[in-house]
């Protein structure tokens, strides 16, 4: 099981909000995937299943503001 969280953005950026879920609870990722949609207020960005596996659990909505390593998904 690995925990998905919002990397390092550099720049002095300490938060992003989730913009949009590729994948449904449930479904297979596979590593290097296009997990979550990320926007801050100077970039979108894609952050990537870390592992192959199940997405158990989506800890954020869309919409929702989190801060850099807070965990966003579960990944089983």
């Amino acid at each position: 099981m690995a925990s998905v969280v919002l990397p390092e953005l550099g720049e002095g950026i300490e938060k992003a909000t989730v913009s949009y879920w590729h994948f449904e609870v449930g479904k297979e990722v596979k590593e290097g995937d296009e997990l979550v949609e990320m926007a801050t207020d100077k970039a979108v960005f894609n952050v990537p299943s870390p592992i192959t596996g199940i997405l158990q659990e989506k800890l954020v909505e869309e919409g929702k503001e989190v801060k850099v390593g807070e965990a966003l998904a579960v990944i089983e």
